[in-house]
């Protein structure tokens, strides 16, 4: 199951002319992967409700975050669960995308 932020979540956060692609295209993408069985949209700044309420085994967040910034982690682990960072692919962030199409550099 993938927690996904909805479109008003990514705004707050990350500002007004995000996200690029709307959450139903965005969650439509990540359904159709095979390992994904569900994808539940979150309006809130954190997933820290979803994740309390769903009580996952694996919590799995980009390895751009340190383990005492994973919001959840806290509850997974309490439970014997365990926390995944995924490194990240250089050159695939959507943040350094927007930067070099206004000409700057990411």
């Amino acid at each position: 199951m993938v927690g996904l932020n909805s479109d008003a979540s990514v705004r707050r956060i990350k500002g007004p002319e995000r996200p690029l692609n709307q959450e139903r295209d965005r969650a439509y993408v990540l359904g159709a992967l095979a390992c994904v069985d569900a994808v539940v949209l979150f309006d809130e700044d954190t997933p820290a409700g979803l994740i309390a309420a769903l009580q996952p085994d694996v919590l799995v967040k980009g390895a751009d975050y340190a383990p005492d910034e994973i919001v959840g982690a806290d509850v997974v682990t309490a439970r014997g669960g365990r926390v995944v960072r995924v490194p990240l692919e250089r050159g695939f962030s959507t943040t350094g995308l927007i930067a070099r199409l206004k000409g700057g550099a990411a």
